[in-house]
């Protein structure tokens, strides 16, 4: 069974298409980067398998029509990450990360199930130690880790809709799609939105490529790559392959 689907769905405002005829079936155990330049749709679509943005045609979450599913039903089995989050409250950062399992807890004292659940996220995201600090007294990047580490606590291992990953440090990139890798080795479905076409290629199992708000490209990261799809899709030419076992990619002028 498909972890999610998108089926001929299509979102448009009075001034333009943002989203046209696109079907797409995100799988269990898989990886997918969610490409394209900007404006052709990629943060719409997100929205739209979150439930958060109309539109016509179908989506379905596990088998089931999105639509009818309770909103905290809904919750519970979509972790959505939005780009450029924000956090307002002078809260722990161990309580930012337990707003997480708020679908499951109802807002009230978390069970021992939710409590791991925590733990294993301020973990997975090298918060442990910051755990009880306000996120007040937190850089933009590791607020970024915490909002990150609570949408790895919502659910595991239902689909996770992800965002860029904005921070300039390498490392945190690296160790966010790992992070995201992993959910997916445990079974998970993760759809993320990449600008760095070289993480895509690296860490990926498949690649979904939009265009103008259609599916431009679909398929492994190699596939990809090799098609041409790339040069066409951003009017540059591409050089892949790899440097110390790892996949590569750079455009020339």
């Amino acid at each position: 069974m498909s972890a999610a689907q998108l089926n001929h769905v299509r979102v448009a405002t009075p001034e333009r298409v943002i989203l046209d005829d696109v079907s797409l079936e995100l799988r269990h155990g898989e990886l997918t980067a969610l490409i394209g330049p900007n404006g052709a749709g990629k943060s719409t679509l997100l929205r739209t398998l979150a439930g958060l943005q109309a539109c016509e045609g179908g989506v379905r979450l596990g088998g089931r029509d999105l639509a009818a599913l309770a909103p905290r039903e809904r919750a519970r089995a979509i972790a959505y990450l939005a780009q450029g989050g924000q956090i307002h409250w002078g809260l722990s950062v161990r309580e930012i990360v337990a707003l997480g399992r708020t679908p499951h807890s109802g807002g009230g004292r978390l069970s021992p199930r939710d409590a791991e659940a925590v733990a294993r996220a301020l973990a997975d995201c090298g918060l442990g130690e910051d755990a009880d600090r306000p996120v007040t007294q937190l850089s933009g990047g590791e607020r970024a880790r915490v909002l990150f580490a609570r949408a790895l606590a919502v659910v595991e291992p239902q689909p996770t809709l992800h965002e860029p990953v904005a921070s300039p440090e390498p490392g945190q990139q690296m160790a966010v799609m790992k992070l995201l890798a992993a959910r997916t080795r445990a079974g998970g479905a993760v759809i993320a939105v990449l600008h760095d076409l070289g993480l895509a290629l690296r860490y990926a199992d498949r690649i979904v490529a939009l265009g103008a708000g259609r599916v431009a490209a679909d398929g492994p990261p190699r596939d990809i790559a090799a098609s041409g799809a790339l040069d066409r899709l951003y009017g540059l030419h591409f050089i892949h392959g790899t440097a110390g076992g790892v996949a590569t990619i750079a455009a020339r002028d």
